[in-house]
């Protein structure tokens, strides 16, 4: 069977890609995924907040002790211990360039434009082979339209685009008035893929504590239906590459993803469930779901069962709701 696939311009030899998480903050569980089987690797996130969260740090330990005894220089934190800004992210990609020969794809979740476009600059510049912008834009602003957000995420998308060569990649929440729409105006801006979708995870109570505290949960399979629905909808309309996020957990959720219109499949939650491996036996399973259904590429089912292709369209629209809502029993 013919795995092979591209995205971003990188010729891959399948679609199983592990997206940003934990996985990949050691070198050596990227390389476990290389041999496992990933076709490439997204790199945990660097954030903005994070770096100046570092930078205050070093400040506080540097500077609150000016007025000590000049001759305690001991007491004074030694400076080759901090690694402030982007360094340590940066020396992760380097020593991934050196480790691993799969595309090693880079995440950046930046705050502020200047900050997108000078950290895009020093991570290309590190040798990632491409970039994930992970735009978070939480709308809580009473005064902010929904047109000046979507702006902003085309803004740092420009911004970012004219500041490095490096292909990019978009992964982007559903929260928007319309997503066919923005999914089109990120192409145009200069996206070369566009991720669907992004789990924003959601703050719990603690009402032992009466906090407001994080809580992760891993995404199940019912996350699929979608990215897979929208895929499905931009396939062929859009020119940049579609990336399927979230849910995904089988080779029969691969296959969906890819007669949908994905180019690549990025898993997570699973492999933080079932392990590394797991990437292996999906592989080795989309094998065998290919040629028991004489399949014999990735690019033959491609698109095959998107908008554009099925003969029912409004399987995608409204008429799929209502018809939906009166087939439960």
């Amino acid at each position: 069977m013919d795995l092979r696939t591209s995205y971003l311009g990188f010729s891959l030899k399948n679609p199983i890609v592990p997206s940003a998480g934990p996985l990949s903050k050691e070198v050596g569980s990227v390389k476990m995924m290389e041999d496992a089987g990933a076709a490439a690797i997204v790199l945990y996130s660097l954030f903005e907040e994070q770096i100046e969260h570092e930078s205050m740090e070093l400040l506080h330990y540097t500077t609150q002790h000016t007025d000590s005894n000049a001759e305690a220089t001991s007491y004074f934190p030694d400076l080759s211990e901090y690694k402030v800004g982007p360094e340590g992210y940066l020396e992760h990609i380097r020593k991934l360039k050196e480790s691993v020969s799969i595309p090693v794809i880079a995440s950046l979740n930046g705050k502020s434009l200047g900050g997108w476009t000078a950290y895009a600059k020093q991570i290309q510049e590190a040798g990632a082979d491409a970039l994930e912008l992970n735009i978070y834009r939480l709308a809580t602003d009473l005064n902010k339209t929904g047109q000046e957000i979507e702006q902003s995420y085309l803004d740092i998308v420009k911004e970012v685009r004219g500041a490095v060569t490096i292909p990019l990649a978009v992964k982007l929440g559903p929260f928007f008035s319309s997503i066919a729409w923005m999914a089109n105006e990120l192409s145009n801006a200069g996206a070369n893929g566009l991720v669907l979708f992004n789990r924003f995870y959601q703050p719990d109570i603690d009402l032992e504590n009466l906090e407001v505290v994080p809580n992760v949960l891993l995404s199940t399979p019912m996350a699929m239906r979608l990215p897979l629905r929208w895929i499905a909808i931009l396939y062929g309309r859009v020119q940049a590459d579609l990336a399927a996020s979230s849910g995904i957990y089988n080779e029969k959720d691969v296959v969906k993803m890819i007669m949908a219109g994905a180019k690549i499949t990025q898993l997570l939650s699973s492999l933080l469930k079932f392990g590394i491996g797991h990437i292996n036996d999906v592989i080795t399973r989309l094998n065998e779901w290919m040629e028991q259904n004489e399949y014999e590429s990735v690019e033959q089912m491609r698109g095959s069962m998107s908008f554009i292709h099925t003969a029912n369209s409004e399987q995608f629209e409204r008429a799929n709701y209502m018809k939906v809502l009166s087939s439960y029993k």
